[in-house]
């Protein structure tokens, strides 16, 4: 898999003992292999065709954008390349299990001396994927089952259904990914779901059940998403010893907000960085779109990472974030940072 076959119109020369080769020859061998090369890198071609086999529910006309810059290689070298970074692309569009490349030399009565014919043959997934697992942690254990149907209508689309049962937590999503063709990184989102969620500290239960919408894309050296969320949140006690406050806040609300999300990432590796820093700037506004909820938020997360000895590595994080009421409206327990779910800082 990611093998390039090429076929050279002007074969290279071989050399080696069982080829008659004697030890002596071998620099004027490599001086001709090096000749060799300079003709090829030099040697004008013509890519003619691009085809694609293997191709089942996948649309072509969504594949054009990932290969279209094959047809731009001016030489031999230049189309092995290009070759390469499409098959990259191929791949990254997560519709594909198999991507292999072959380049011949062009054939039919259009066919030019020099021309070539790019051929990409691909495996695509299965219109559907499960997966199934346990967790066991934090004196909890849980059951998860998911589901996925790649390339949904055949141009990128993914439809994704995952479920948690636990001893504590049930949740599930429901999740519509589309990206934009010929630019993957920019995509819309759709979710569904329901968390649940249980704070022995504070003897808290939080329950979420919203939707959200999330537009990403790219600028600059930054990733942004801009997001409309919408939750109806149930807060309860789970011990007779909860305090005051958590008493007063159980009940039902209904939060609306819009969120903006900027992340400069340049970490080596976003799971075990060994260098690069990360920045993330979050602002939250609610209560402008309806709901109970109204404030704005603002948090970022700060990570910088350098090797240190021994192979080991030096991190560092900060957090921080303010929230500000709007409208004379209290701020809930389930906003503030100290309680909160899902993707804000907890202690």
């Amino acid at each position: 898999m990611g093998t390039v076959h090429a076929r050279s119109m002007d074969p290279l020369p071989m050399h080696g003992r069982e080829l008659g080769v004697n030890p002596e020859d071998l620099e004027m061998v490599e001086a001709e292999q090096e000749t060799k090369k300079e003709i090829l890198e030099n040697k004008d071609v013509v890519v003619q065709h691009v085809n694609i086999e293997g191709l089942g529910r996948t649309k072509e006309d969504y594949l054009g954008y990932e290969i279209s810059d094959v047809f731009n290689a001016k030489n031999l070298i230049d189309v092995m390349k290009k070759s390469h970074e499409a098959r990259q692309k191929l791949l990254r569009l997560g519709i594909f299990k198999e991507v292999e490349v072959l380049i011949d030399i062009s054939e039919g009565e259009d066919a030019l001396p020099n021309g070539l014919d790019v051929t990409f043959e691909v495996a695509e997934l299965k219109r559907v994927t499960g997966s199934y697992n346990t967790m066991v942690g934090n004196n909890e254990g849980s059951m998860v089952l998911g589901i996925k149907l790649p390339n949904l209508f055949g141009r990128g689309e993914k439809l994704t259904f995952q479920f948690s049962y636990g001893t504590k937590e049930t949740s599930y999503g429901l999740s519509f990914f589309k990206p934009q063709p010929g630019f993957y990184e920019r995509n819309f989102t759709l979710n569904l779901y329901k968390v649940t969620g249980q704070f022995p500290w504070s003897s808290l239960k939080e329950t979420d059940r919203g939707v959200s919408t999330e537009l990403n894309f790219p600028l600059w050296m930054t990733d942004h998403t801009l997001k409309w969320e919408g939750v109806w949140r149930e807060l309860g006690c789970l011990a007779r010893s909860a305090s005051f406050a958590v008493r007063e806040e159980s009940g039902h609300t209904l939060k609306s907000a819009l969120s903006h999300t900027m992340v400069l990432d340049t970490r080596n590796s976003a799971i075990l960085p060994r260098k690069g820093a990360l920045l993330r700037i979050n602002q939250e506004l609610a209560g402008y779109t309806g709901g109970d909820a109204s404030f704005l938020k603002e948090d970022f997360e700060l990570q910088l990472n350098r090797p240190f000895l021994w192979g080991s590595v030096l991190s560092a994080s900060l957090w921080g974030g303010m929230i500000f009421p709007v409208g004379g409206r209290p701020i809930s327990i389930a906003d503030s940072f100290l309680f909160s779910m899902r993707d804000q800082v907890t202690g």
